[in-house]
């Protein structure tokens, strides 16, 4: 009998927390930008401690829009954040851009000042009782610097920073949604966009030509500002299609994949004891 008290006991412990948190109403939203104060005390970090972190830039992408690398992981983060038991804090919309700078519209952001910005910005996540911060990146350079930065706030801070480029992640994706390889602005962020924001691709402006491989092999040429908006990783490769269905499912494939890493890593931090 007392061995029996002792195992319920012990299954309450264990489960009751969980039991206790169906009872409770869901949050009003997962954004932080919509959250009053009192509700995001009540949530982080006794009921999420996860936070979504979107990363962008503003610099040209073919007929798709300027704001595409910050569009793509935001409305990647709204779309997952429930999934993952996160919160989404609010985009970085600016990135180092310099070499698309020329470029109407593009704003690009010195490498000491987006470093110190994003640092701060992460410090102060950790500072408010999120254990797991997954940065979202939707450009490539910024990839550097925050990966930079995560490794020191999150050995400073002792806390769990996750980095992900959702282009490269989806590599293997794009090449069997498309059955090629992409492109900046190729045919997989046209894709992403389309699904999400259909008003705002435009069709009408493109012509292949506007499209210019990369360098193969690496390193084998540089232009100072890029010759065109639409670079292709593989020469003949990486064209936008337009077509929405394909944007649908390409959009559904990418985010699955995302939610999967997210759940994947976050699982292995708490089987390991990290930053408990």
């Amino acid at each position: 009998m007392k061995k029996s008290l002792l195992a319920i006991t012990a299954a309450l412990c264990l489960f009751g927390p969980l039991w206790a948190q169906t009872n409770l109403p869901s949050p009003t939203t997962r954004e932080m930008n919509l959250l009053c104060w009192q509700e995001f005390a009540e949530l982080v970090p006794a009921r999420i401690n996860t936070v979504l972190l979107p990363t962008g830039s503003l610099e040209p992408h073919g007929v798709i829009p300027n704001g595409t690398d910050s569009l793509a992981p935001e409305a990647m983060a709204r779309d997952i954040a429930e999934r993952v038991g996160a919160l989404i804090a609010p985009t970085l919309n600016y990135g180092m851009t310099a070499d698309m700078k020329a470029y109407p519209g593009a704003v690009s952001i010195s490498k000491d000042a987006y470093a110190l910005f994003a640092a701060d910005i992460l410090e102060n996540l950790a500072g408010q009782g999120f254990r797991n911060i997954i940065i979202l990146n939707g450009h490539g350079g910024n990839t550097t610097v925050l990966n930079e930065v995560s490794g020191r706030v999150s050995n400073a801070c002792r806390v769990r920073i996750f980095l992900v480029n959702w282009w490269t992640l989806a590599d293997d994706i794009t090449k069997a949604v498309f059955k090629q390889n992409g492109g900046h602005a190729g045919n997989n962020e046209t894709a992403y966009m389309q699904a999400i924001v259909p008003a705002h691709i435009h069709p009408e402006r493109y012509r292949p030509e506007m499209a210019a491989p990369l360098a193969a092999p690496a390193g084998a040429f540089y232009a100072h500002p890029v010759t065109t908006s639409i670079l292709l990783y593989e020469k003949g490769q990486g064209y936008p299609t337009f077509d929405p269905a394909q944007a649908k499912d390409y959009f559904r494939k990418v985010n699955d994949r995302v939610v999967d890493l997210i759940s994947d890593a976050i699982k292995k931090w708490d089987a390991a004891g990290i930053y408990r």
